[in-house]
Order: structure tokens, then C-alpha cells, then sequence
């Protein structure tokens, strides 16, 4: 990656220091003239470039997103409780990448959350890019320790440490998110490559984004308390051989939106390369997904490429279809995911269904009834989220 220009304005010094240009480390400019990269009249801090060094916000001080915000292998970025970060909202190439090797500390609470959200005064789905995690865990799109490259940045993710560990979040809202990059691919919410479950997550939203809302490409990274409002695409998504947990999820659709959760077991543009080959299979407990009507089409998850899965507590509401699975039949087709079923590797135990028309939807291909996929109808209560997700989250 081209070396960038960190500019850092503080409308405190009218001076002006660079550093040498015979290392690594970014350039740090400090002055007190205004526009991309410094400060405003107002003491507004502006952040983009490749951080190669720590950099810890100060909760006295007024910062905003203006680009691609990078934060180098060996870096940390700290984010204090409370903060409101805001970003342009220029849609394109403005979002946060913590890079494998670096990490986020943003440990907020419940009642001072942190929050990532767009700049505009009438703010959008779309108007900026998002948060991106990247780290060494393993990914079935390569094989051993290669890395892949990420679609927003173009990052290098992936490896063999499954304890990888990309810092710690908590009480973290994202608002706004999905603007394209690159004048075309568009950011999630939240993005985990390749990230290790030495990552700590915990009580995570993204509201009104433009893509997907959380989505997990590999990696053995744990999430509990997640809530996705709003997403215009898929809520909750993974691919590349993700095997982490997730554990008490809430998901509310909007007027556009795509499916609850939309889970591959690997990569289809790129293929399953690992060997031995893997799938996804994360463990799921303590699921609700909320929907428009069983009389708008929709389905609330669909499980393709192999996945597979174990299910806990779902409660599905307001869908056409509960699970749709898709695949190949056999153990040796290219999209098993029906083996999964037949072997044990893919289930939901509890789950109860309101207001869903059908309940499962088998194009794998593969022979087997409901009763092998689902036990426990009716049981499922789903997320307690009234409780867990009071005062912290927006649009319930």
C-alpha cells in the first residue's frame, strides 16, 4: 500500500512539523488552517491516513472522519466511553480499518455507548463506510497460513492463530454505514475478516445501514448482544469458514431489506481452498428476527455453500419462509449443506415460529424431513433484548 499522510489539526500551535521521510511512520501535521486533514475553526480534528502509531481520542475533544482511516499491525486505536465520532458523509472511501496485527479499544457502557455515525444533518443509510476488524484467524478461502485480501481497503487478513486477538468493543453503535469504496463496494456495518475469538465483542448495533449489518468473512471471533436495525441488506451474514459464536442476537427488519441472516459456509466468487476443507459452523443461541409479514416474501435466514451450524432459541417472526437451505446433494458436492443436516452439523434445537408461512424450504438436494432439522417447536423464546438492549440502542 502507497505510504499516506496522517493529518492531525490542532487549532492550539500555528506550527508545522514532518517527519522524516526516511522511516515508517506517517506523516504528522499539526496546524491551524482548515480543510481535509487539519482542524476547523471550531477545534474540529479531522482523522484519515495510515496511523504506523497509537492514537488515543481525547473524550475533551471534537474529531470527525474525513477518509480512510487505517490503523497499521503494532498500532492501537483508543476510543473513550461516550464519544460521538463522527464521519463525512461522502459515502465513499471514508471508514475505519484496524488492521490484522492492530487493535480497537473501545470499551463504552451502557449508558455512555460509543458511537460511529454519519455527519449530515438529515443523515442516510449510505452516507459513510463503517468499521472494519481484520485478523490471523483461519479462513477456508486459502490455504494454511496465506492470507486474503479484503474487499474495502484491500487488506491482508487470515492465518492459522484462532486466539487472534483485534482489541476489545462494547456498547459500540454504528449508524449510517454501507457507502461504497472505491466508487463501488460497499462497506457493513461492522466487518470481521479473519478475526480470533482473543477479540472481545460485546453489545454491538448498527442502525439503518446500507449492506449488510454485521458480517463475519472466516475467523473464530465471538459476538454476544448484537442488534441489527434496519439493514437494507442482510442482517447478520458470514462466509469463509466462520466458527465463532454468537450468543443473544436481535434482528428488526426495515421497509428494504434482505434476509435476517444469510450464512455460506464458504466464499463462492473465490472457493473453498482449505485443506483440510472446512465449513462455517458458528454456534447460534438466543436469536430473534423480527420481519414485515409473512405476506411480503421474505425469508429470515437462508443457509447455502455448505454451511453448517448449531441453532438455540430462535424465534422467527413475520416471514414467508423460516429457513431456506440450499446445496448440492451428497458429501462430496460442491454445497453440502444438506450432509450437514443428515450428519448433525447443522440443527435448531428450540425454535418457535409467528406469523411464517413455511417453516423450512429444502433445495439441497439431499433427502431429509423437518424433524432432522428442527426439534423443539414452539419452545423458543429468543433474546430477552427489552433487557439487554435498554437505553444503549436506537430504533427498537
Amino acid at each position: 500500500m502507497k505510504k499516506s499522510k496522517l493529518f492531525l489539526g490542532l487549532a492550539i500551535f500555528g506550527m508545522l512539523f514532518n517527519s522524516c521521510t526516511t522511516d515508517d511512520t506517517a506523516d504528522i501535521i499539526i496546524n491551524d488552517n482548515s480543510t481535509g486533514g487539519g482542524s476547523s475553526p471550531s477545534g474540529t480534528i479531522f482523522l484519515a491516513g495510515t496511523y504506523t502509531e497509537d492514537l488515543t481520542l481525547d473524550a475533551n475533544n471534537t474529531y470527525k472522519i474525513n477518509g480512510s482511516l487505517i490503523m497499521a499491525a503494532g498500532t492501537t486505536l483508543t476510543i473513550p466511553a461516550g464519544m460521538v465520532l463522527e464521519a463525512e458523509a461522502s459515502g465513499s472511501d471514508v471508514y475505519i480499518a484496524i488492521s490484522s496485527g492492530a487493535q480497537i479499544i473501545a470499551n463504552g457502557t451502557a449508558s455512555n455507548p460509543i458511537i460511529l455515525t454519519s455527519d449530515s444533518p438529515a443523515p442516510q443509510a449510505g452516507d459513510w463506510g463503517g468499521l472494519i476488524l481484520l485478523g490471523d484467524a483461519p479462513i477456508n478461502s486459502v490455504t494454511g497460513a496465506a492470507t486474503a485480501t479484503s474487499e474495502i481497503a484491500s487488506l491482508p487478513y487470515g492465518g492459522t492463530d484462532t486466539t487472534d486477538n483485534s482489541g476489545i468493543i462494547r456498547y459500540l453503535r454504528v449508524q449510517y454505514s454501507g457507502g461504497s469504496a472505491d466508487g463501488q463496494s460497499e462497506n457493513n456495518g461492522i466487518s470481521f475478516y479473519g478475526v480470533g475469538n482473543g477479540t472481545t465483542v460485546q453489545y454491538i448495533q448498527v442502525y439503518e445501514g446500507k449492506d449488510d449489518g454485521v458480517e463475519f468473512f472466516g475467523g473464530t471471533v465471538n459476538v454476544d448482544f448484537v442488534s441489527v436495525v434496519n439493514a437494507q441488506d442482510d442482517s447478520i451474514d458470514w462466509t469463509e469458514g466462520y466458527a465463532g459464536t454468537i450468543t443473544n442476537a436481535h434482528v428488526s427488519h426495515g421497509a428494504e431489506h434482505d434476509k435476517g441472516i444469510e450464512a455460506d459456509g464458504y466464499n463462492t466468487d473465490i472457493g473453498n481452498n482449505s485443506s483440510p476443507v472446512f465449513w462455517s459452523k458458528p454456534t447460534v443461541t438466543n436469536l430473534t428476527i423480527v420481519g414485515n409479514g409473512s405476506d411480503t416474501g421474505n425469508e429470515a435466514i437462508r443457509l447455502r455453500a455448505g454451511t453448517q451450524g448449531i441453532f438455540t432459541n430462535v424465534l422467527l417472526e413475520g416471514f414467508a419462509e423460516g429457513f431456506d437451505l440450499d446445496g448440492n446433494a451428497g458429501a462430496m458436492s460442491l454445497n453440502p449443506t444438506g450432509t450437514g443436516v443428515i450428519n448433525g452439523d447443522l440443527s435448531v434445537t428450540d425454535v418457535t415460529f409467528v406469523d411464517v408461512t413455511l417453516q423450512v424450504k429444502n433445495d439441497t438436494g439431499d433427502m431429509f424431513t423437518d424433524a432432522d432439522f428442527l426439534s423443539g417447536i414452539g419452545n423458543a423464546t429468543g433474546t430477552d433484548f427489552a433487557s439487554w438492549g435498554a437505553n444503549w440502542t436506537v430504533g427498537n
